[in-house]
């Protein structure tokens, strides 16, 4: 699981005079963003994703790491923005969270010493299956141009991103898809 942020337009030149109420600032480092926020869920086998929730910018991913599961997990893989999981009233007890090492702490690791070494080669064995959650949202950015929200609303722009990420589910397995296409058309 996890979350990126879609920018809003900030213009106030609208007849209310106003920005969008339902979206809100957010700072990630030490760039402020103003928008919404897109929380996905994804498969670690397939890499499909099978949840979105869209919410303003400044709702934390903690918040919503719960309702990304589908119900069918034993493990659930979240970046540092997920430290805590474990310990809210809502989280599912039968899922074994494995979360990111914050940035700092990881750095502060001694490459010299033995346990520092497997702390480092767990991270990286977690980053690699966290790694599949950021496939979808290339998808949604770079191959569909979704970078920038087209409506005033969360409800709007969250139907067209839910709708972005199934046609994002058929592109990225499309060259399997075509092969298995290809094997029953030469079949037939």
């Amino acid at each position: 699981m996890d979350a990126t942020l879609i920018a809003a337009p900030t213009s106030t030149k609208n007849e209310g005079k106003a920005r969008d109420p339902e979206m809100h600032q957010s700072k990630k480092g030490n760039q402020w963003y103003f928008g919404m926020k897109v929380h996905i869920g994804v498969d670690a086998d397939s890499g499909l994703v099978h949840t979105v929730r869209g919410t303003s910018g400044n709702v934390s991913d903690v918040v919503q790491a719960n309702s990304l599961l589908h119900g069918q997990e034993t493990d659930a893989f979240g970046d540092a923005g997920y430290q805590g999981v474990d310990k809210r009233p809502d989280a599912r007890q039968a899922v074994c969270w494995h979360v990111a090492m914050r940035p700092g702490l990881r750095r502060a690791l001694d490459k010299h010493k033995p346990l520092d070494d497997l702390i480092g080669q767990l991270e990286r064995t977690k980053a690699r299956i966290r790694a599949k959650v950021e496939h979808p949202f290339r998808v949604l950015k770079q191959q569909f141009g979704y970078v920038k929200v087209r409506y005033r609303g969360l409800k709007k722009n969250t139907a067209q991103i839910v709708t972005l990420f199934a046609l994002s589910n058929l592109w990225m397995p499309r060259h399997k898809l075509q092969a298995m296409a290809q094997v029953r058309v030469q079949g037939a």
